[in-house]
């Protein structure tokens, strides 16, 4: 499910914030950009969004501000500074020039400056907030996921209310159709088989076998046990994603079969819009956690 979370922490000058977005994906896929201070700690922190997160793919984005230290974030090698102080006297004897050497001068070497280095007491206190900052985030994201999830159970009980309203009608319809069925074989074949030819036992057996299979009282009793599981998964408030795939595609199987043995057309029409809600729930079950 989509979302975003926000988290941030500080302490002692030192502030982190966390943002967290997510997007639809059938598995978590989770990916960072993190400061240089924390890269050591990738897998902390995708184990932390883990005990938040199942599914989806999620964007994690972790900034740390400083500047409340007072302290820059940069510094200067001293010996580079040496080496080129030494360098420019050389040069200015050599040149002759009388010219005193003056600090813009060395602002032209990018190269003197150089990132800060964390002592091990700054770091451990980075962390600290990091952690903080993305519990905070992950639970905020989850809230967010959670009101989504609230109007996609309502959305997903509605349209399984009408696959089971469908299913209910071609039931109605079934009901006493295998005896019809029967009768109308045994009249067809009677009217084109001489009567004498024929072996009554076989014929009744032939039939009872082609009855069997236009028969679809079966795959409907299947088909609402697995709507009342589906109803009862959508209602769970654990992660339920792939319990309801699973789910939706055993309907799917099950109504498709109920379409291809109904050979009646007024069957067929509640089949298929059955099957326009089913379409309709597996791709929002790819949405759910």
């Amino acid at each position: 499910m989509t979302g975003f979370g926000r988290g941030e922490a500080s302490e002692n000058g030192i502030a982190v914030t966390v943002e967290l977005k997510s997007v639809n994906s059938r598995y978590l896929d989770i990916s960072l950009r993190l400061p240089q201070s924390l890269q050591d700690k990738e897998l902390d922190i995708k184990e932390i969004l883990q005990e938040h997160v199942e599914r989806g793919k999620v964007n994690v984005s972790i900034r740390v501000d400083k500047s409340d230290t007072g302290e820059p974030e940069i510094t200067f090698n001293e010996n580079l500074v040496q080496g080129y102080k030494d360098m420019l006297n050389d040069l200015r004897k050599a040149a002759g020039i009388e010219e005193p050497i003056t600090l813009k001068t060395f602002l032209e070497f990018n190269d003197i400056f150089e990132s800060r280095e964390d002592d091990e007491e700054t770091k451990e206190q980075i962390w600290d907030l990091a952690q903080q900052a993305v519990k905070e985030a992950a639970n905020e994201l989850k809230k967010m996921r959670l009101q989504e999830g609230s109007q996609l159970e309502n959305d997903l009980n509605q349209r399984i209310d009408h696959i089971e309203k469908m299913l209910n009608i071609v039931m109605d319809k079934v009901d006493g159709r295998s005896k019809e069925i029967k009768e109308d074989l045994i009249e067809r074949i009677n009217e084109l088989i001489e009567s004498d030819k024929i072996d009554p036992e076989r014929l009744e057996m032939e039939v009872a076998v082609l009855v069997d299979k236009m028969d679809i009282t079966e795959e409907i009793v299947r088909t609402q046990s697995h709507i009342k599981f589906f109803r009862e998964a959508v209602n769970n408030d654990e992660a339920v994603g792939r319990r309801l795939n699973f789910l939706s595609q055993e309907i799917n199987r099950e109504i498709n079969t109920i379409g291809s043995k109904a050979n009646d057309s007024e069957i067929s029409q509640y089949i298929v819009k059955a099957k326009e809600s089913l379409e309709q729930i597996r791709e929002q079950v790819q949405n759910v956690e």
